[in-house]
């Protein structure tokens, strides 16, 4: 007998990795409609949809208990496709089936149509001023066969609450082409299909035999009237003024003649579908729970909107004249309820909410087993000191963009500054908001030095001579701090002023212009996180085991410290080397360019919520850095 076998008699099949009924984090497609976002795994079946909007209970949530809800239209028996894409400068997902009998293509998209106006007295969630576009509060999905024929089948069983009330179906009197779910009480949908609907329990199915030419539809409603196509011409035209608003969106932004341009346009897709057009707010996911340790306790609710990401979100938006936008978000912070001493929490819902309580979802088995699945985030009441910078350097950076700011932003202006002036020698938890117990995170302090700088700026903008030069003594303040308490013997700057733990948020040393990228200290902590605290290339935020963040397990790399690090390196004169690294970067997106939180070094498998807004932001910061760098660059004989 072969000697592996004498020493590990377990027969093979059993110590084969068992097979997950889960499809990978980067597998799955994203819809929108700018008001709430559906996921779709490859075999057809919409797995996450919360209508009507992001943070709202899910009706399917297969990605997070495999009997939790979904909704499929596709080929019977069949569940890998030939194909799949988004139409060029859409969110509108097409998928190409090859069956043994016949080729069929399916569409899907959240419907976005004309502006309908409101009934007399009909409320609205608009804060910021509408566009000609607006939700209509339907998904629409068709089906054709462009060769051949093929068997297909429609499978809806919504789940309500996260997958805890089951669908009770009935038909509307009259309507043969529908059928309403509801939660047993006053929460309805409409169903309506050309195809023959059937019912069994929970479940509205359909099958039918498609032929050459031949298309069919479905569209699920939530909207007030229920209403949705009716016909299939209806439903393509559905999709075709979808189609116009996304291209029309696109074609206002200002995208280089360059090899990543898809990239780019990709980017600003998601970055458009995460953001929530009535208060102009961009949730950092549209998912709950999809765990940054595979089988661990690192899950958690993103459907909410972070201070902390407005810095990114201004460059971002900026950098591709996609100004309407970062005007709504500038104008979301100016709305935004603050604390008792004027301060803003570190993350709000979409509509402004400010108690966002976490709860766990025990009935939930968690995306492969990935538990607590939670809703609600307990962060929002942390002490950050870094979200005052992040708020004054979006304030700023829109200032420079528009060449003015309203008046009411000043008094959001003061508080947040005063907030760092009071706070900024407090120990908080961190860009990272560890659980742990607070600390002097290097990253934090630089944040205030960051509120102060820019404080001083815009105050300088309006004439306050005084006050600028007031608040920029207390800059200069932090400044000399930082630079004494928070490098290590080597001039490496540290995560936080008692520890010689690297950290990657002070990849941001030299991208918030703290210190100049020649400078040694800049130079030397950004090629130490480069080599020291990465796996396989790719940059950890910190070790896990030399940080209290108050969780066990591991992490992966994180997608956003990567994108930093391309940066960084392009500052410190690492040309070559920060170009590479944005190209295995760019490679390493899912099959539809998207990106989750995080990856696995060992693999490049996606983890984290997706997708993530953090990711595509800084994508196209790093992105648009390395094309500014090359056009820059000398041409080669």
């Amino acid at each position: 007998m072969d000697a592996q076998f004498e020493a590990d008699p377990t027969p093979f099949v059993e110590r084969l990795p068992t097979r997950s009924p889960f499809p990978p984090i980067a597998d799955y497609a994203f819809l929108s409609d700018c008001h709430t976002a559906a996921l779709v795994a490859p075999d057809g079946t919409v797995e996450w949809l919360c209508p009507p909007r992001f943070d709202a209970p899910s009706v399917f949530a297969a990605i997070l208990d495999r009997s939790a809800g979904g909704f499929r239209l596709g080929p019977s028996s069949m569940g890998v496709p030939a194909g799949r894409r988004y139409e060029p400068g859409t969110n509108i997902l097409e998928t190409t089936w090859m069956t043994p009998t016949g080729w069929l293509v399916v569409r899907d998209a959240l419907v976005i149509g004309h502006w309908r106006e409101r009934t007399q007295g009909a409320a609205t969630a608009h804060t910021r001023p509408p566009t000609d576009f607006e939700a209509h509060h339907v998904l629409v999905r068709t089906i054709t066969c462009i060769h051949g024929q093929a068997q297909i089948e429609l499978l809806c069983e919504p789940m309500w609450d996260y997958g805890l009330k089951p669908a009770v179906w009935e038909r509307p009197e009259g309507d043969t082409m529908a059928v309403d779910c509801t939660d047993g009480g006053e929460r309805r949908m409409r169903l309506i299909s050309d195809l023959r609907l059937g019912i069994e329990g929970g479940c509205a199915r359909a099958r039918h035999r498609l032929e050459t030419g031949e298309t069919r539809y479905c569209a699920l409603s939530w909207s007030r009237l229920l209403d949705g196509p009716r016909s299939v011409l209806e439903a393509e035209m559905s999709l075709q003024t979808t189609s116009e608003f996304w291209r029309g969106w696109l074609a206002d932004g200002k995208f280089p003649d360059h090899r990543w341009r898809g990239h780019l346009q990709r980017s600003a897709l998601v970055l458009k579908g995460l953001t929530y057009a009535p208060t102009g707010a961009m949730v950092a996911a549209a998912t709950t729970s999809l765990p940054e340790t595979p089988g661990g306790e690192r899950n958690w609710d993103y459907r909410f909107t972070w201070m902390r990401d407005a810095t990114f979100t201004l460059s971002a938006l900026n950098s591709l004249g996609l100004n309407w936008e970062a005007d709504d978000f500038i104008q979301f912070v100016a709305d935004a309820e603050r604390n008792g001493d004027g301060s803003l929490q570190i993350m709000y819902g979409i509509g402004g909410e400010r108690k966002l309580d976490e709860e766990t979802l025990d009935h939930l088995s968690g995306y492969e087993n990935a538990r607590p699945v939670r809703i609600g985030n307990g962060a929002h009441d942390q002490r950050q000191n870094d979200v005052y910078g992040a708020v004054l350097d979006s304030i700023y950076l829109h200032t420079k963009e528009y060449g003015h700011n309203s008046q009411r932003l000043w008094p959001v202006i003061e508080d947040q500054v005063q907030r760092a002036k009071d706070t900024w020698r407090m120990p908080d938890q961190g860009i990272w908001e560890a659980r742990g117990e607070p600390k002097h995170y290097t990253s934090s302090k630089l944040m205030c030095w960051v509120a102060l700088d820019r404080g001083a700026r815009l105050a300088a903008r309006r004439g306050k001579d005084d006050l600028a030069d007031e608040w920029r003594e207390v800059a200069n303040e932090i400044h000399a701090e930082i630079c004494e308490k928070g490098t290590d013997d080597r001039g490496v700057f540290t995560q936080h002023y008692d520890t010689d733990a690297l950290d990657a948020s002070n990849l941001l040393i030299p991208l918030v212009r703290f210190l100049p990228h020649d400078d040694p200290r800049v130079r030397a902590t950004v090629l130490a996180i480069a080599d020291e605290l990465t796996e396989n290339g790719l940059v950890l935020r910190y070790r896990t085991e030399e940080t209290d963040d108050g969780l066990s397990g591991e992490e992966g790399t994180f997608l956003i410290c990567s994108f930093w690090l391309v940066s960084a390196l392009l500052e410190i004169g690492e040309r070559t080397r920060g170009r590479q690294l944005c190209e295995r970067l760019l490679s390493l997106s899912s099959p539809l360019d998207l990106y989750a939180e995080e990856l696995e070094a060992a693999t490049g498998r996606h983890l984290g919520n997706f997708p993530q807004a953090f990711t595509h932001l800084a994508l196209i910061n790093a992105v648009m850095h390395v094309i500014r760098d090359e056009e820059h660059a000398p041409v080669a004989d």
